[in-house]
């Protein structure tokens, strides 16, 4: 009788929620559940939509015939708890308290950790983990000045997709991730700028608030006294503003599009103004890179681009013109959440990765 384990990961989404079987490192199921704006209008909070989505989970699980009695890991997004050092955590009851609660921000992926542990409960011999949530702070407390002690800076990044990108970086030559010194440049609607250092990510921009480099959807880093004289004009409102820096920053602001591969399209295809801007979110991602390898002393041994718009040969080629005297550049374009949840459950299995407790 098969007897394989297998690893259920669960991400929730703003608007859909993807699920995925994996064995032995392969994925044999893969299923994203759509919502519908009408359907998740029926929950006051982000929080509320919890049974909800749990239900449907099982019920896809149920018409694919899985076996559940195999599931020994169910891995769930990690959403936006207290800022924690990287790693896999053993969902507990303080964290299931903190997600519902949304004290640190309400979001989606607040609903893994939820959904996971009550399917884990359910099962023989299952566990619920989270790894690597977008909150991982393992910034050195000179990377937290700001220049003011009413602002500090914090570590909101791609974390998942970069720890696991440098992770195979690593194995891709036959090296530990934590015996390198290594930049990595995650491209997505955000764009991350992580130093990681012998395993640790000790300085990286706030993507999410749009600090750092333009991005198709954020605006980056803004002069921040014609910022504040904006927000003192009266002419606009907080959230107003607040969409100028992300949300309907970015390449949208200059293009009307928030889709990469269209305003590079329309680059290739002659119109200035897209291409304009799409070289100057190469020229500042690369920008910030060079200034990040001060942080490593000049002792880089790898550059790493990864997400949706490495896919682009052009433009990262744009990048690497700027930064290839820096270290060697390797691309590893798109990224893959799930998979990247699921070599985390993986390395738990094997015992290779000491599960840490969220207090």
């Amino acid at each position: 009788m098969e007897k394989t384990p297998r690893i259920l990961v669960i991400n929730p989404g703003s608007t859909s929620t993807k699920i995925a079987i994996y064995m032995n490192g392969n994925v044999v199921f893969l299923k994203t559940i759509r919502h519908s704006a009408e359907e998740l209008s029926q929950f006051e909070k982000i929080a509320d939509q919890y049974e909800y989505r749990r239900n449907i989970i099982y019920e896809e699980l149920k018409n694919a015939e899985i076996r559940l009695d195999l599931i020994r890991v169910v891995m769930g997004r990690g959403g936006f708890v207290k800022p924690i050092p990287a790693g896999v955590y053993r969902v507990n009851e303080e964290m299931k308290k903190v997600l519902r609660a949304g004290i640190y921000g309400e979001h989606a992926s607040n609903l893994g950790a939820l959904i996971a542990d009550d399917i884990a409960k359910q099962l023989p011999d299952a566990k619920a983990y989270i790894a690597d949530p977008v909150v991982v702070d393992e910034l050195e407390p000179i990377a937290r000045f700001s220049g003011h002690p009413l602002f500090q800076r914090a570590s909101v990044f791609h974390a998942l997709n970069q720890r696991a990108i440098a992770r195979a970086h690593a194995k891709s030559i036959n090296k530990q991730y934590e015996d390198l010194n290594l930049i990595v440049a995650h491209l997505g609607g955000g764009i991350s700028v992580g130093v990681h250092r012998k395993g640790r990510v000790i300085d990286v921009n706030q993507a999410l608030d749009g600090d750092g480099p333009i991005s198709p959807e954020r605006s980056g880093t803004l002069p921040s006294g014609m910022l504040l004289k904006m927000a003192f004009s009266g002419d606009y409102t907080y959230d107003e503003i607040k969409a100028m820096i992300t949300g309907k920053g970015g390449l949208f602001a200059y293009t009307g599009l928030n889709d990469a591969y269209e305003v590079e399209k329309a680059a290739l295809a002659g119109d200035e103004k897209s291409l304009n801007v799409m070289e100057a979110m190469a020229y500042q991602t690369a920008k910030e890179i060079g200034a990040f390898s001060t942080v490593l002393k000049g002792d880089v041994d790898a550059i790493l681009i990864t997400g949706g718009m490495a896919n682009s040969k052009w433009f990262t080629n744009l990048i690497i013109e700027r930064v290839y005297k820096i270290a060697p550049v390797h691309i590893y374009p798109g990224e893959d959440e799930m998979r990247a949840l699921a070599e985390n459950a993986a390395l738990v299995l094997s015992g290779e990765v000491e599960v840490k407790e969220y207090i």
